[in-house]
């Protein structure tokens, strides 16, 4: 009997032991310091950005087509070459040309004879008429033949000229300096020029200078200007930040299901060459800055608490559910009519109090407070700790 009332006893010890402890553990999973997450609301510098993603192409690219037919018959560049003004890169077979600008010349010859003809006929028959053999309408005729025989003559040298200018032709020759990114035929590829010059080769006038072509949001492109520094980066090199200038936005919209976008070129050196034609660029334009700000971070604007009595006293500050707004509608005090309103929640009294702001601009991690209640070095929760995401049971615990 000794024994069992030793063993009840401890049993209700351990009990009451077990009892206070899960108490404590309640008690401080409903304290806030414990149960959330705080930051501290600071002044410092922040950007406003805006991004886009683009493709980055030479500055000047040159399309070097042919404006006659014909087979490759040689090439004398290839994909990288670099190339001065007027040097060679391919010849499309002559034959055919050749043998075009010879009957040309032919034709010329036989045109130039017949117009030997018409002027000996010409004066033969002027000496006639001034001994008045012949009458003026033979003299006449006469003249018309030489005429006629004359411009015949220059038809055919046109005609001549422009052979030979289709023979030049099948040579092709680069417009300017540069260096060769594409070459779209090999040798024994015929190409045809019919309705349109084809592209034959690429040539990148200058790699030290190159440019963005970027797509910007309607809603962005109204603080984009020209002459705004950018900054980006490429795949190729994830770690290392590339500058550019904003040298034109175009007018020309482009809708994609019912979405629009302005195409906005930005200017880059290349110096090293490193950057290449066609690299997909992560374009990211600074539009406001602000030094000295009241920051808090992006987390705090976007903490909800969970509990419905702390819900509550959120929709009662802000004049929603529970209770009506200000007098009148005005806004909270310190708070702008015309800016964006936010609500960030602080400890005051061991208690979660909701407390109304004024939104600036933001850098997607903080954002500018430029009214309301909040003051440099308020704490102000950025979320639940994990200890802290269920609510405390409201059942006891089992006693044996």
């Amino acid at each position: 009997m000794k024994f069992g009332k030793i063993i009840l006893g401890t049993t209700v010890a351990a009990a009451l032991i077990g009892g206070g402890a899960w108490y404590l553990n309640q008690r401080a999973a409903q304290n806030p310091e414990t149960r959330y997450k705080f930051a501290t609301a600071e002044k410092g510098d922040v950007t406003q950005t805006v991004s886009a993603n683009g493709t980055l192409t030479p500055l000047v690219l040159v399309n070097v087509g042919t404006q006659v037919s014909g087979t490759v018959k040689k090439l004398y560049v290839d994909f990288n070459s670099k190339v001065q003004a007027g040097q060679k890169l391919l010849e499309l077979d002559q034959s055919l040309l050749q043998t075009v600008a010879r009957q040309s010349a032919a034709n010329v010859v036989n045109v130039a004879a017949s117009v030997d003809l018409a002027k000996a006929n010409e004066a033969r028959m002027k000496a006639l008429l001034e001994k008045e053999y012949i009458s003026r309408q033979d003299y006449d005729q006469a003249a018309q033949t030489l005429k006629s025989a004359q411009a015949q003559l220059a038809q055919a040298k046109a005609a001549a000229d422009k052979d030979q200018v289709n023979l030049g032709y099948s040579v092709i020759t680069s417009p300017v300096a540069g260096v060769v990114v594409a070459r779209l035929v090999d040798i024994g590829q015929t190409v045809a020029a019919s309705f349109q010059t084809p592209t034959l080769i690429q040539i990148a006038q200058d790699l030290t200078k190159m440019a963005i072509d970027t797509s910007f949001a309607e809603a962005d492109i109204g603080n984009i200007r020209e002459g705004m520094k950018v900054r980006f980066t490429v795949d190729a090199f994830p770690n290392r930040s590339f500058g550019g200038v904003v040298q034109q936005i175009r007018l020309n919209p482009t809708n994609q299901q019912n979405v629009v976008t302005y195409n906005v070129r930005i200017n880059v050196d290349n110096p090293d060459l490193i950057l290449l034609p066609g690299m997909t660029a992560y374009v990211s334009i600074g539009v406001q800055k602000r030094e000295g700000a009241l920051l808090v971070p992006n987390a705090a604007l976007r903490f909800k608490p969970t509990d419905p009595a702390e819900k509550k006293d959120a929709d009662t500050a802000k004049g929603g559910p529970g209770m009506m707004g200000p007098p009148g509608g005005q806004p909270p005090k310190g708070k702008k009519r015309d800016g964006q309103s936010g609500t960030v929640y602080v400890v005051a009294g061991g208690e979660l109090k909701p407390v109304s702001v004024q939104l600036g601009i933001t850098d997607n991690r903080n954002t500018e407070i430029v009214g309301g209640e909040l003051k440099e070095g308020d704490r102000v929760v950025t979320g639940e700790n994990s200890n802290g995401d269920k609510k405390p049971s409201s059942v006891g615990m089992r006693m044996f």
